[in-house]
């Protein structure tokens, strides 16, 4: 392996644009509407737009971010440029336990619809011993596809993507076609009403199915104009995302057939949810095309996320806070090479049966760790775009968000939301997993002699996040996205949605903790070795 750590440029508008794209259509839309419709019912169009209108806030914030600073991994980057090594091992330890899990995640979902029509590879809810061999060879199929170069992985996305997105859209109009218009006024929801929409923003994947949008940031060091084509390529995926996703969910509420209704949207439960709509409908050619696309639409984000996972990790060892070599890239390919074996080593231990991490296997019970985790990566790019402004005025800034000092809180706070709407069992455990860490992260400094002054500087600067993080576990346990009790029911001190305007409020104090709390001069690198080298050189 080659030592240099140069990237290749040649990722277009049109490439990163459906990066983001690819990536917003895999499982998410497969699941996505059956499971809004258990939570809120005909309301569950509301979930998608709210999540779609935190997804583009959040988008604009790192738009600007990354039109500015164009790098590989850009998400695990701009934090420790803005707050230092310990909040940027926090945010890269949670982007690892996200991102590595998509892959694996999207390999289930092509399962689980596979089961439909090879029963040999389990059952929905459980696979079999072919079924897990499959899963895996998928995964070294995406290995495979980005190991060469990226101009051969761009390429690729852009094809399966144009094709998994013509799917849906024939879906949508089949569907529209078998309307029941009293469907939209059925009720019977779980719990259904505005705790129902907060609960679907999480539990029923519709922020996980926007997620894909930061992929157009994660491999801006890898575009031809970042400047220019970063931002476009963020507002436009979501916006295709979310205008397809909207019509699904309006779609499958109307074409379920009334007597499946009898018990309201509470009592929908599908194995293959649209190739089984489709065959009780009759359309056995729809149903067929279904379960194709099943294989396509997962297959390409895991592809895309295996990818933006070994960026991920190449981006954490450029910092000197992970292993090196992680952090080289391949001079004749332009692929961090090291970083893609680990990625795909990780994606496999996600859906390893019983002894995998947190015995997640299945699509559903994964999705709330995986929004609820990524998010967490999320949260501090408001932040640290205000910091960036204070600190470095001069910044030339090819993109910037106009109305930054309004839009940015509320960015954090819609972020603050989705990560408290994944409930306490969720984030429990991820925050738990995240403090844990601490011990690595130590393990991984530097111990010279003025490391008792860096870690003084380390702890002032990331106190807000380990406050932010108890904050969160605390109102969780006091509010109505708590732990259920012996009865299966959540006993909430603070009622819904008092407990969520609360978390509103605190997210709006410790933002301005945060960003008062930042590096009085920002720790900006490159994505090239040798500008690093020259630099240290002259010091």
């Amino acid at each position: 392996m080659a030592g240099s750590s140069k990237f290749k440029q040649k990722l277009t508008l049109l490439d990163l644009t459906l990066l983001g794209i690819g990536s917003i259509i895999g499982s998410g839309w497969l699941y996505g509407a059956m499971k809004g419709a258990h939570y809120a019912g005909n309301l569950a169009w509301v979930a998608w737009l709210f999540g779609a209108a935190a997804i583009i806030l959040i988008g604009l914030v790192y738009a600007e971010l990354a039109a500015a600073m164009p790098r590989a991994g850009g998400f695990v980057r701009y934090p420790q440029y803005t707050h230092g090594s310990m909040v940027g091992w926090f945010i890269g330890f949670a982007s690892m336990l996200a991102y590595s899990s998509v892959a694996g995640v999207e390999t289930d979902a092509f399962r689980e619809y596979a089961t439909g029509w090879w029963h040999a590879l389990g059952t929905a809810h459980s696979p079999s011993f072919l079924g897990m061999l499959l899963q895996v060879a998928l995964l070294f199929v995406f290995f495979l596809i980005n190991y060469w170069s990226v101009n051969v992985f761009g390429k690729v996305n852009t094809i399966v993507t144009l094709f998994k997105f013509i799917v849906p859209i024939i879906i949508i109009i089949m569907l529209f076609t078998h309307i029941h218009p009293g469907n939209y006024s059925v009720t019977g929801a779980a719990p259904g009403g505005l705790h129902g929409i907060m609960q679907a923003v999480t539990g029923a994947g519709i922020v996980f199915a926007y997620l894909g949008f930061r992929q157009s940031v994660d491999f801006g060091a890898e575009a031809s104009r970042p400047q220019r084509d970063i931002p476009w390529a963020i507002v436009l995926s979501v916006i295709v995302g979310a205008g397809l996703y909207l019509l699904l969910q309006q779609a499958f509420i109307g074409a379920i057939p009334p007597h499946l209704l009898a018990n309201g949207w509470s009592g929908i439960s599908f194995d293959q949810p649209y190739a089984d709509i489709a065959k009780v409908l009759g359309l056995m050619w729809l149903m067929n095309l279904v379960y194709a696309d099943a294989v396509i639409s997962p297959s390409g984000t895991g592809n895309v996320y295996m990818a933006g996972t070994a960026r991920v990790l190449f981006a954490w060892a450029k910092k000197g806070i992970f292993y090196s070599i992680f952090g080289k890239v391949n001079a004749r390919t332009g692929i961090p090479r090291g970083a893609l074996w680990l990625s795909v080593l990780l994606s496999i231990a996600w859906i390893l049966p019983n002894y995998g991490p947190f015995h997640f296997n299945q699509w559903g019970v994964l999705i709330s760790a995986v929004t609820s985790a990524t998010v967490m990566t999320y949260m501090i790019g408001p932040i640290s775009q205000a910091a960036l402004r204070k600190s470095s005025p001069d910044l030339p800034r090819p993109f910037k968000l106009k109305g930054w000092k309004f839009w940015s809180p509320v960015a954090f706070i819609f972020a603050t939301w989705i990560i408290y709407w994944s409930g306490w069992t969720t984030d429990a455990l991820l925050i738990t997993m995240s403090l844990a860490s601490l011990v690595l992260y130590f393990a991984f400094m530097d111990r010279d002699a003025s490391w008792h002054q860096k870690l003084k500087t380390e702890w002032k600067a990331a106190a807000w996040l380990i406050v932010y993080f108890f904050f969160i576990l605390v109102m969780e346990r006091l509010g109505s996205f708590g732990p259920t009790g012996a009865d299966g029911k959540i006993h909430a001190y603070i009622a819904s949605p008092w407990d969520t305007l609360i978390v509103g409020a605190g997210a709006i104090v410790i933002y301005y903790w945060a960003v008062a709390s930042a590096l009085p001069q920002p720790q900006i690198d490159t994505d090239d070795e040798e500008d690093e080298a020259m630099r240290t050189m002259e010091v």
